[in-house]
This record gives structure tokens, C-alpha cells and sequence, in this order.
């Protein structure tokens, strides 16, 4: 963890990041509020939420939690609302909150789609709505839509999961183009195979988590698991002034997995 403001990159802006508790939520939250963001830390985990924001908070930077179900689009209207009441604006949105379900295609229950689907696509479609409004009356903002490398190509036990990621892609082009000229940017990130907890229920299906990270090279040439903050580090610079001209744009960030 480093020190606050180190380069004030996104001083005195307001962000929303969902699935804030753990992971690269966690990891982003903490990441953008060292360059001077003021942080609201959304999670269903609202424990875990608070607990991102006392870590940032001890860092002395800004920062609360909020509890959400971004599946319930009441809940996010109330997100939004209780941001711009407490901050006064809406700069950034990190829509990384998901679900990660594994299992075979022809067993999977309609609850597991269902949930998937209403997290991994509706959730972002929900925030990302009631959030705009007030970055068209700033002519501005950045929204940073957590993808996978899931969403490009798929892996056995992922059908479900490699939908929604598929449809977050396509969700990020679509705001981008429909808000280019409004000063608002849209893009996704789609991380490889990192090491946070949304990934260890997939993990048990290969023989294990540590039987994954023995082969890991297999499938990530680099060798290795990435690491959330190496993550939050490419969210951070999506959301400052320095990405000013990409928008729509779908970058992997996966130790080389997609260029095999």
C-alpha cells in the first residue's frame, strides 16, 4: 500500500467502486484514493466494505462504505443519490462487482444464470444508468467496467460466466458510443487469472488451486497469478485525465494468455 496523493492523479474526484470488500475491488479503491479520489466503497460485504474504507481512512484519505446488491436497480439509484449527496459529484465508476459460478453447461440451474446474469450484465447496466445523469451535467466522467479475459475467450466450466463477461464487452461499446461526445468514457478491463477469492470455486473444478498455479504457465505465459493492485493500476490510469482519448476500448491485462 503506498502513500496518499502521491501524484494527485485523481485529486478531489468522487468514485464509486463496487465489490470494494476484497480482490480487485478492494485493490482499486485503495489505489485511487492514494491519488486523491474520494472513495465510496460499495459491497454486498458491508463488513468488508467498511473495513476497505478504514484502510483507506487510516491512510488519511476519503472514504465510506455503502452496502449494495447492484442486482436491485432501486439499490443502485440509492448508491448514486447517496453519493452525490454526500460528495456532490460522480467522477469515476468502477462497475467491478460480479459472481463467478463454475460449473458443467447442461447442469447449471436457472437460479445460477439467473444470478449471473442480474450481477455480471444488469448490475453494471443499473449503476452505469444512475450514475450518467449527473456525468452529462458535468460533462464528465470515467467508467471503468471490469470485464475478464472470459469475456475474448472461455474455459471448460465457464459457459455462463464467459456470457456475462462477453456482454460486459459489448455493454462498455456501446456506452462508449452513445456518450463519446458528452466528455463521459467508457472501457473494460479483462483481467487473466488473478489471485482473489472469485476465482478459487473455478479453481477446485482443475484439481485445486495450487494444481492451477503448478501449470499456471500453460495458459499465462508470464508464469504467475496476477495480483489485484497490478489490476488497480490500470483502472486508476482509465479513470484519470491520462486516458482522455480512449474510450470504448477493451484492454487485457492477463500475463499473455490472450496472445497465445
Amino acid at each position: 500500500m503506498g502513500s496518499m496523493g502521491s501524484m494527485g492523479r485523481v485529486q478531489n474526484r468522487v468514485a464509486i467502486v463496487t465489490g470494494a470488500a476484497s480482490g480487485i475491488g478492494e485493490a482499486s479503491a485503495i489505489r485511487l484514493a492514494e491519488e486523491g479520489a474520494k472513495v465510496v466503497c460499495a459491497d454486498v460485504n458491508l463488513e468488508g466494505a467498511e473495513a476497505t474504507a478504514k484502510k483507506i481512512e487510516a491512510m488519511g484519505g476519503t472514504a465510506n462504505a455503502f452496502k449494495i446488491d447492484i442486482s436491485d436497480s432501486e439499490q443502485c439509484d440509492s448508491c448514486a443519490a447517496d453519493t452525490l449527496n454526500r460528495y456532490g459529484s460522480i467522477d469515476i465508476l468502477v462497475n467491478n462487482a460480479g459472481v463467478n459460478l463454475p460449473g458443467t453447461f447442461h447442469e447449471t440451474p436457472n437460479e445460477i444464470i439467473q444470478k449471473t446474469l442480474q450481477v455480471n450484465v444488469a448490475g453494471m447496466m443499473y449503476l452505469s444508468r444512475a450514475v450518467i445523469p449527473q456525468m452529462l451535467k458535468q460533462k464528465s466522467g470515467s467508467i471503468v467496467n471490469m470485464s475478464s479475459i472470459n469475456g475474448l475467450v472461455s474455459e471448460p466450466f465457464l459457459a455462463v460466466y464467459s456470457a456475462s463477461k462477453g456482454a460486459v464487452v459489448m455493454l462498455t461499446r456501446g456506452i462508449a458510443l452513445d456518450y463519446a461526445k458528452t466528455g463521459i468514457r467508457c472501457n473494460a478491463i479483462c483481467p487473466g487469472w488473478v489471485d482473489t477469492p472469485i476465482n478459487y470455486a473455478h479453481a477446485d473444478l482443475l484439481g485445486g488451486l495450487q494444481k492451477v498455479y503448478d501449470g499456471i504457465s500453460v495458459f499465462q505465459p508470464i508464469g504467475r497469478p496476477g495480483e489485484p493492485r497490478e489490476i488497480a493500476h490500470l483502472v486508476l490510469f482509465l479513470a484519470s485525465d491520462e486516458a482522455s482519448f480512449i474510450t470504448g476500448s477493451v484492454i487485457s491485462a492477463d500475463g499473455g494468455m490472450s496472445a497465445m
